[in-house]
């Protein structure tokens, strides 16, 4: 029987992608794990595989094709002697249209395609097959464990599996609960032709937003509004610490390995967190997670955007070691080359924008983290020392970001402190 194939969910923040290049055509026959085509999704180019066997019947969306919602049908797989005019295709309403004004939200999750959803609300990803031959058998596909890519549910999971896993009656559902009013409704955006309008007669390029750049507007928009940001401000004497890089690097010069001082601030947030646990936490809506790990993000400019790779246990890893992985991960995020699981996660973010000149700055908050460390430049300085002379000193201004609702005042005071310590102390990072 004729399949749909569904634009896939690559990431879990993943709503639409770009199907980049088909690496199939008409005709082929596929099995599963064969690659069908390339997908951009907003920070990376995936391939995507197929999960069940057949032939590629039709081919719905075209190479190229930007704005691509997940689950939207992009190609028919049929049986052999099947024709794929046996599937009723829906209507290509794939590309994502502009954003509609006020109550467009609302109509445009009814509209949404449905999927497979947990009692526990959350969506499970599985084969359109799979799905088909779970709604004949009866069967409750939460209750099943995907062996496809990233846990989806393929034909296989589901073929020899009984009845027995049928879902149970649902619940009766309760009586709904009025949504909160919100305290004061936001002031309407002008719209694309309304500030086009300011600018008639003018010279100027139009400028369209890719995947990254609507994400970035969209999350640092929710972190801006949603987020009760405070900032807290230190500034750190570098002179200790850039003594004692120049001495190891010295001494590391035969094994290739160059520290900078990005290196030494990430080594000293990530013993900080350890020091301060009750600091090293995440919001996840109505409860707070305590990491265990130091897990530190550290923001990498590339072209059109931004990445956070993730450096995971970073408390647990030597300065080397730290300085190597972030070279490969800020070197394979200006590729776009990541995987999503390697810019994902942690629990705090670094921002350095010393080697742009910037002196300090504030930083947003990249949700769920707590807080984020944004890093100026070390700037030659006079300062009193503590026999109240005058002298010469580097000095670095840092401004931490930090989630209220996660972090409080004293709290953040004292994980600032700590990273302070650590970089005023840095020998002691080593012990």
């Amino acid at each position: 029987m004729a399949t749909e194939i569904l634009m896939p969910a690559l990431s879990p923040t993943m709503e639409e992608g770009t199907l980049a290049k088909w690496l199939v055509k008409e005709g082929d026959t596929v099995s599963s794990g064969d690659i069908l085509a390339e997908i951009e999704t907003d920070k990376a180019t995936m391939e995507f595989e197929a999960v069940d066997e057949g032939i590629v019947g039709k081919i719905l969306i075209p190479a190229g094709t930007a704005g691509v919602k997940v689950n939207t049908p992009i190609a028919v797989m049929v049986e052999e002697g099947e024709s794929a005019d046996a599937l009723p295709t829906a209507k290509p309403a794939a590309v994502a249209e502009a954003p509609a004004p006020a109550a467009a939200p609302v109509a445009a999750v009814a509209a949404a395609p449905a999927a497979p959803v947990a009692a526990s609300g959350a969506r499970i990803f599985a084969s359109p097959l799979a799905r088909r031959i779970a709604a004949d058998k009866g069967l409750d596909l939460a209750a099943l464990k995907g062996s496809g890519p990233h846990g989806r549910i393929v034909k296989a999971d589901v073929e020899g599996v009984s009845a027995a896993a049928k879902p149970a009656a649902a619940p009766v559902a309760s009586a709904p609960v009025a949504a909160p009013t919100p305290a004061a409704a936001a002031a309407p955006q002008a719209s694309a032709s309304q500030v086009a309008k300011l600018y008639e007669g003018r010279k100027y390029e139009e400028v369209a937003l890719d995947g990254m750049r609507r994400t970035i507007a969209a999350r640092l928009s929710e972190a801006k509004q949603t987020i009760p940001h405070f900032y807290l401000r230190r500034s750190v004497k570098l002179d200790a610490l850039m003594a004692f890089r120049a001495e190891l690097n010295h001494q590391l010069t035969g094994r290739g390995v160059k520290l900078s001082v990005n290196d030494f601030i990430i080594k000293a947030c990530a013993l900080a967190l350890q020091a301060v646990p009750d600091a090293n936490a995440v919001w996840a809506g109505d409860r707070i997670l305590k990491m265990k790990a130091s897990d530190v993000a550290v923001a990498v400019a590339i072209e059109g955007g931004l990445f956070t790779p993730v450096l995971f246990d970073a408390e647990a890893k030597t300065l080397s070691k730290l300085s190597t992985e972030m070279k490969d991960l800020a070197h394979r995020a200006r590729d776009r080359k990541l995987a999503p699981q390697e810019y994902q996660g942690g629990s705090f973010a670094i921002s350095n924008l010393g080697m742009f000149g910037i002196e300090n700055f504030d930083a947003v908050i990249n949700p769920p983290h707590g807080a984020i460390l944004a890093v100026g430049a070390g700037i030659k300085t006079p300062v009193v020392n503590a026999a109240g002379e005058i002298e010469v000193a580097t000095v670095m201004s840092m401004t931490l970001s930090v989630d209220h609702r996660v972090i409080d005042g004293a709290l953040g005071a004292k994980l600032l402190q700590a990273i302070v310590e650590n970089l005023e102390n840095p020998v002691a990072m080593l012990a």
